[in-house]
């Protein structure tokens, strides 16, 4: 994964997997594959899917990014704790999809936890399926 700051201070993560390196033919196939990997965790809950695209379309004056197909959200949370109220800020937790044509680009804002941030790292990375 990439790491790099988005607009100058959010700590982003992002993995751009080829539609050639994975089984993978759409955002929902992949919400279906980490959707599993949440449940099965012993702290990871799902709350939801964002469909980001049909958000912004709906908007008359939107933009989106030339090329993008998809644009999706899947919303969970790995808190078991709350050792201070600022830990709300970076909860829950987001992986972002984009679709292209040819390939998806995954992203999430680096977790605080970093024994869970490689948890979330090794399951993005599991979706170039075909090269693992």
């Amino acid at each position: 994964m990439k790491q790099m700051l988005f607009k100058e201070k959010y700590p982003v993560f992002t993995l751009e997997v080829s539609k050639s390196e994975t089984t993978y033919k759409n955002i929902d196939e992949i919400f279906v594959f980490l959707k599993q990997k949440i449940d099965s965790h012993p702290v990871a809950k799902f709350i939801a899917i964002f469909d980001h695209m049909s958000h912004t379309k709906s908007f008359e004056d939107n933009v989106i990014a030339e090329g993008i197909i998809d644009a999706k959200n899947l919303v969970f949370c790995f808190g078991k704790e709350i050792p201070t109220s600022k830990i709300l800020a970076v909860r829950p937790r987001s992986i972002g999809i984009c679709e292209f044509k040819d390939h998806f680009d995954i992203s999430i804002l680096e977790v605080p936890n970093e024994n869970l941030h490689k948890v979330l790292e090794n399951w993005i990375k599991e979706i170039g399926n075909k090269n693992s």
